[in-house]
């Protein structure tokens, strides 16, 4: 009786690679290894069966299009004096949501305070966003003492009160639009980190990451290509709800008088009218109201998400 011996892939050459190694490696090098094939359209149907995300979406697409169109809607500097000050709504044509105290048009700041605040919104978020991966990502991944300092980092922002240090940070150094924008990002990073660290930490075991350990791909290709699409939907929610916070925070900046002194913005508006509430009630009203609708809008958004990312709650969606 002859001896055989034990089956060895690696012994049989690159003749023998392609059945099973090189098919795994193409398998998910066209990225269906990672992400569920039912990830997109089911979302997008749930979010149009919802009419409340219909309404946040009509709602935050028309304030993104007046802030788009702000120089061509009311072109000019809105910090121009142009008319009489305190013209009431709607009695010149010219100036259909009236004047302020000083004379300037309210509904050119009411546009361009739209570009402003949007644009803080979304570049704080994307700050945001982009540092907690960053952090909870490494975090999750690498674990050990790694993920202990970067758990400890992440309770020390998470203790401290962002719109404090937004103030302090603000207040010492130039009070830009950009430097705003930034600073609310770096400190408000630190809930999305926790979400990314206990996303990592559940798909560490999953099959499609020990599939792509055991053909050799290294770290980054995991963590981006691998783990980090499975790991986005909470993100996502989580996303909409801190632009609205920065915007927020940027308007109470303003309101405060620490904001950009040469930009209009809402909360700069609402801070300017409330020694006239009683008199000139519009000079707050106006401003507020958009400011509201813009923060509702994308809350209704971040709550129609929640239902449609989730598969337990998809079905409960209105139709």
């Amino acid at each position: 009786m002859s001896f055989v011996p034990p089956f060895d892939s690696d012994s049989l050459g690159d003749a023998a690679a392609p059945t099973w190694r090189s098919l795994l490696r193409r398998h998910l090098l066209r990225g269906r290894g990672s992400v569920p094939s039912t990830a997109n359209w089911p979302v997008l149907r749930a979010l149009l069966r919802d009419p409340a995300a219909v309404v946040g979406v009509m709602l935050l697409l028309a304030f993104v299009g007046v802030a788009l169109a702000a120089d061509w809607i009311r072109p000019g500097d809105p910090l121009d004096i142009v008319a009489a000050p305190l013209l009431r709504p709607f009695t010149d044509p010219a100036y259909p949501l009236g004047t302020d105290q000083l004379g300037r048009d309210i509904a050119a700041g009411l546009v361009h305070g739209a570009r402003v605040s949007l644009l803080v919104g979304l570049t704080a978020a994307g700050v945001g966003v982009s540092l907690g991966t960053l952090i909870g990502a490494t975090a999750g991944y690498f674990g050990g003492r790694v993920d202990a300092v970067l758990n400890w980092l992440i309770e020390i922002f998470q203790t401290t009160p962002s719109f404090l240090l937004v103030v302090v940070i603000v207040s010492i150094t130039q009070s830009s639009l950009e430097v705003i924008a930034v600073v609310i990002g770096l400190t408000t990073w630190e809930t999305v980190a926790r979400l990314i660290r206990a996303q990592f930490r559940a798909l560490l075991s999953s099959d499609f990451v020990f599939a792509a350990r055991s053909i050799g791909f290294g770290h980054r290709w995991i963590i981006v290509r691998e783990i980090l699409p499975n790991a986005l939907p909470p993100v996502v929610v989580t996303a909409s709800v801190m632009v609205a916070s920065a915007i927020l925070m940027e308007s109470s900046l303003a309101f405060l008088g620490v904001g950009d002194p040469n930009k209009v913005s809402w909360g700069s508006m609402i801070g300017g009218g409330r020694d006239m509430l009683r008199s000139a009630w519009y000079l707050t009203v106006i401003p507020g109201l958009a400011l509201v609708t813009t923060v509702f809008s994308l809350n209704l958004i971040g709550d129609a998400l929640i239902e449609a990312m989730n598969p337990r709650l998809r079905g409960r969606v209105v139709p």
